[in-house]
């Protein structure tokens, strides 16, 4: 068999195209912030819409129309009314938590952990942290613009999505079919796996998000509002979330009711972490996403390294999908302990 032969083969043609598509998807990492926001807009919104229309049978534009209008008018209500409350208790947080760890203790326990944070320089790590969130309040306006755009493509989408799938479809018969039907074959195995755990990942940290702010509610926890964004967003992220956001509740729990406030926090993360691993994966999550703890942690450690923030995000859905194009399940091995 001749070199042509080898590149006609599926298999080979297939490996190649997915090259290339990652390859531009490298030259264009400057847009990857619009890209994926676009993505996860259009697909969220997608299934939104869908959902509705089953129950409210009237015109799909105005209802994509309506919802967007919607959703939009509820985050600028949403920004202009809590925005100015909600970055008065992130930084009383965060003076909180500065304080506690700068003003001495009596417990050798607390003193053995801040030997241990000093050793370790992991407040060299809370600094860095810290200025990743300063430039990013810097980059606000940015980001805004981003998320605008991402909004008013996906809107787009949505209002011609009828009209997208008969346009795209003409390539089937074109001088780039091959390609065609490859980047079909990536898109459909993208859409399935990407799309579903991104929407199972928003679901769940909305829930674990009402959970947990019924629960700090009722242990009287001070900065409501600001503890709400900061478990929704560390939500996002698959396991390691709930052991990210221990670590500063811990604290605060700490310095309103000592260490018997910290074990009711380590008990209530425990039962929504329960309801998270038994309940709501097993009903979001196919079985080709329900992975170990293991290699949770190792694909958020090397996704993280390679694609910063959005990496702990977008890990997890990008491991999944890879999962699907090589064709792993796990439907034959016993489901794992979490």
């Amino acid at each position: 068999m001749g070199i042509e032969g080898i590149f006609q083969k599926k298999g080979v043609k297939r490996i190649i195209i997915f090259g290339l598509i990652v390859l531009i998807l490298y030259s264009m990492r400057s847009m990857i912030n619009l890209i994926l926001l676009t993505f996860i807009f259009a697909f969220l919104m997608d299934r939104l819409v869908e959902f509705t229309f089953k129950r409210v049978p009237i015109n799909r534009r105005v209802l994509v129309l309506f919802m967007y209008t919607l959703i939009v008018g509820l985050l600028t209500f949403g920004l202009v009314k809590y925005l100015p409350i909600i970055t008065l208790e992130i930084s009383e947080l965060i003076k909180r938590i500065t304080a506690f760890y700068t003003q001495p203790h009596e417990n050798v326990i607390i003193n053995y952990i801040e030997t241990i944070i000093s050793n370790k320089q992991i407040s060299a790590y809370l600094d860095n942290g810290l200025s990743f969130l300063v430039k990013s309040f810097t980059d606000i306006s940015k980001t805004s613009i981003q998320v605008l755009i991402a909004l008013i493509l996906s809107l787009f989408f949505l209002l011609e999505k009828p009209r997208l799938k008969e346009f795209t479809a003409k390539f089937k018969n074109s001088k780039i079919a091959p390609f065609y039907y490859e980047i079909e074959f990536f898109g459909r195995k993208f859409t399935r796996t990407f799309g579903k755990v991104i929407e199972a990942q928003f679901i769940i940290a909305i829930i674990n998000c009402v959970l947990s702010v019924i629960a700090l509610i009722i242990m009287g926890f001070p900065q409501i509002f600001g503890l709400a964004i900061m478990i929704f967003f560390l939500g996002l992220i698959p396991v390691a979330g709930a052991i990210i956001s221990m670590i500063p509740l811990c604290l605060i729990a700490y310095t309103i009711g000592g260490f018997i406030k910290v074990l009711y926090v380590v008990i209530a993360i425990a039962i929504i972490h329960a309801v998270e691993a038994y309940i709501l994966n097993p009903k979001l999550m196919s079985s080709k996403t329900d992975l170990p703890v293991f290699y949770t942690f190792i694909v958020l450690i090397f996704s993280q390294n390679f694609f910063g923030v959005w990496g702990l995000i977008i890990g997890i859905p990008v491991f999944v999908f890879l999962l699907d194009v090589l064709e792993v399940t796990n439907k034959e091995t016993p489901k794992p302990v979490v």
